[in-house]
């Protein structure tokens, strides 16, 4: 097992955690979930939350390998895209992202007919494939269920969980956007808690229920035993059940439609207009078919 260094970074307002996972013997490091600013009442677009990523990559004289996402994002902006035009890295997702794509460039109107197969992620990782961050390992594993294209990165005991599962006291994660289910995300979370007791589960999010310290990481073993939603005591049928009864009563995220219409592109902001000005799209009376 080669020797990895993991930091971690939390965006208070989108309560996402992103990494830096660095092979010390290298220097080469990827970067996982990393958050592009927006404020949602002007519209300004920022980037403090990735700059803090750049400066810790700079100070330690890392070398970007990859820039990972676990998911499209419908709660923040993607900073893959800022990052790689910063320091470089290639960016990367699990395949499936072509449904998601193909899903909400028809529900934007935002299909470009001039470049149909303009894939803006460098690499689009199938089940179980492996590539390298200089001497580390990691290794894809495909966990449907939130959306189509989630997927987790494991790197030796450690799994970059996304969204397929949360913290012991928050449970998992909705299951009603396009392509998800909660049957699918049932069986994908099975797949994390079928290895080893001591893996090591790093969350894409931290909500702090009740006002506790932050928590960034969980284990087989804690999930097992005590996630309130899929626990050893809770049957497959029970958590459908409680996973769809949930979901009806949530609201959209936020910042939902920013995030996908930047999200599904890698990070890129929409093409500025005739103006030179870009533009996020709001379709009108629509939330029903997401």
């Amino acid at each position: 097992m080669h020797k990895k260094n993991i930091v971690h970074f939390f965006d208070k307002k989108t309560s996402t955690i992103s990494y830096i996972v660095e092979d010390i013997s290298t220097r080469e490091c990827a970067v996982i979930d990393p958050v592009l600013d927006l404020d949602p009442l002007s519209g300004t677009v920022s980037n403090e939350s990735a700059d803090l990523l750049i400066e810790y990559i700079k100070n330690n004289n890392l070398k970007v390998t990859w820039i990972l996402e676990t998911h499209v994002h419908a709660d923040h902006l993607s900073g893959s895209k800022y990052i790689k035009d910063s320091i470089g890295g290639k960016t990367g997702i699990g395949e499936k992202i072509d449904d998601v794509q193909k899903y909400f460039t028809a529900f934007f109107n935002t299909w470009d007919k001039k470049h149909p197969n303009d894939q803006k992620f460098d690499q689009l990782f199938i089940d179980r494939e492996k590539f390298n961050v200089g001497n580390l390992e990691f290794e894809v594993i495909h966990t449907p269920g939130h959306t189509p294209a989630c997927v987790c990165y494991k790197v030796d005991d450690c799994v970059f969980v996304g969204d397929t599962i949360f913290s012991p006291d928050f449970g998992t994660a909705r299951c009603d956007f396009p392509g998800g289910d909660a049957r699918t995300l049932y069986k994908s979370i099975e797949k994390i808690l079928s290895l080893p007791s001591k893996t090591r589960l790093f969350l894409c999010h931290d909500y702090m229920p009740k006002g506790r310290a932050l928590m960034h990481e969980t284990s087989v073993l804690q999930s097992k035993t005590q996630n309130i939603h899929v626990n050893q005591k809770i049957s497959e049928d029970e958590f459908i059940k409680m996973r769809e009864d949930r979901d009806k009563k949530l609201s959209m995220p936020r910042l939902i439609y920013p995030s996908v219409q930047v999200n599904i592109k890698a990070g890129e902001l929409p093409e500025k207009e005739g103006n030179g000005i870009s533009y996020i799209k709001i379709p009108l009376n629509q939330a029903q078919n997401l």
